[in-house]
């Protein structure tokens, strides 16, 4: 005879009770089934749990990944500022040194007087480019951080080589400038008066005629009566009215040098008066020749006239 078994269920509150009968084979069958889904969900719940911890550990470290990579572009574009910054200054000191050598006549290749170096390279233009186009440098590090720290790299050599060739020229200035104060001391090198470049060396178009003229030296723009000091030491050998220059004054620096300051309105000096750098001289004015208060500033080197820019170390 084949066993049996019956499930009872009693409602609260209820007569009539509910019976289900159940073979032994068909209990068996019920329990098997019952623990193989209870497998299933258990191992369903160990594999979810698995892959949501995977996933979870894989989006800590992609997280951390992105964190990484917007520190390393940030500290790559600092790298690429400072290197802007360095290769600013290093046209400073070439422009520095490139006057200091015209002032000297260290460079001046009609007299063989060139110690060099001139070749003169064109520098790392870090973070320069064409209107509209991005410096291919802070593209690649906001696209190939890895790719931007090779460009780097390079130029950062290169950096350094034009940082070496301008030391180098820089020392080799300063063992022969040791012996040439007093030269220096005669050698125009500031500016004249402060204002407003209004008119540089060079041919322009005269402001009387309309036709193209050489003008031999820069004006300055500045109310009337601002101070115009002597550039260098020297003797005053004219000062008084002079055709179209108006008020004027000449120093002698001696070595073939003079200076020329036109349209003052007044004179502070006198011919045969010693000057020396930055002692007062007159005041801007609008004498003779003029179309409103400048002063007009040269630079003549064994007579003949040079851009007073190259003589003024001042920024």
């Amino acid at each position: 005879m084949s066993r049996r078994f019956t499930i009872m269920v009693v409602p609260d509150g209820a007569t009539h009770v509910r019976r289900y009968r159940f073979s032994a084979g068909s209990m068996k069958f019920a329990i098997w089934s019952l623990s193989i889904f209870m497998l299933l969900v258990l191992a369903g719940t160990v594999l979810g749990s698995l892959y949501l911890h995977h996933n979870y550990k894989k989006l800590q470290q992609n997280q951390i990944l992105k964190e990484q990579n917007v520190q390393l572009r940030n500290e790559l574009l600092m790298v690429h500022q400072k290197m802007a910054g360095a290769q600013a200054i290093l046209d400073r000191v070439q422009r520095f040194d490139t006057k200091l050598r015209t002032i000297t006549k260290l460079h001046d290749p009609g007299r063989h007087l060139a110690l060099g170096p001139f070749d003169v390279q064109k520098p790392v233009e870090i973070g320069a480019g064409q209107e509209g186009v991005m410096d291919p440098v802070v593209l690649a590090i906001s696209v190939q951080p890895q790719k931007a720290i090779g460009i780097l790299g390079k130029r950062l050599d290169e950096l350094i080589a034009s940082a070496e060739r301008r030391e180098g020229s820089v020392r080799q200035l300063e063992t022969y400038l040791r012996g040439q104060q007093v030269r220096l001391a005669s050698t125009p090198s500031i500016w004249p008066t402060r204002g407003w470049l209004t008119s540089g060396f060079g041919v322009r178009t005269d402001p009387y005629t309309g036709k193209p003229t050489m003008h031999m030296g820069i004006d300055i723009a500045n109310q009337e009566g601002v101070p115009v000091v002597a550039t260098a030491r020297g003797v005053v050998t004219f000062a008084g009215k002079s055709g179209g220059y108006g008020n004027v004054i000449v120093i002698d620096h001696g070595y073939g040098i003079r200076t020329r300051f036109g349209h003052l309105s007044e004179i502070a000096v006198g011919v045969g008066d010693h000057v020396d750098r930055g002692d007062r001289i007159g005041r801007i004015g609008n004498t003779g020749r003029s179309t409103g208060p400048h002063l007009h500033y040269e630079v003549e080197v064994n007579g003949v006239a040079e851009n007073p820019m190259n003589y003024i170390l001042e920024d």
